[in-house]
């Protein structure tokens, strides 16, 4: 049988101590995640992530990722300088082959859905 997996309370799930981001630009920015469910085969990762005012670059050549936000500010602003503001309750798409940066405005958290290709990895 095929079960369910449901997932309740996110605002409120502690991420554990923040780490160092490594993409940052802004230094002294943290953030933490922790995957909630990720499928057998690797290629869907579904989880929480947190991240601390700054900004930083991002690359999803390997990956698609879909966000929605719980809490915060974000603007987000592709390679040839397009941007949009983002808070709880927005979702977006980045799809595989998005580059571009982040900029955090007020600590953030949000659910990420990541989709690669397993016979990438």
């Amino acid at each position: 049988m095929i079960d369910l997996s449901v997932f309740t309370q996110l605002s409120g799930v502690d991420l554990g101590a923040l780490a160092d981001k490594p993409t940052t630009l802004s230094p002294g920015q943290q953030e933490g995640a922790s995957s909630l469910w990720t499928a057998p085969d690797g290629s869907l990762d579904i989880g929480l992530w947190e991240c601390t005012p700054g900004h930083f670059t991002a690359d999803r050549t390997g990956a698609a990722e879909f966000c929605y936000f719980l809490q915060g500010k974000i603007i987000m602003t592709q390679l040839d300088g397009t941007s949009r503001e983002l808070g709880p309750g927005d979702a977006l798409m980045l799809p595989r082959g998005w580059k571009g940066t982040w900029e955090i405005v007020e600590h953030t958290r949000k659910i990420y859905v990541f989709l690669t290709d397993p016979a990438t990895r």
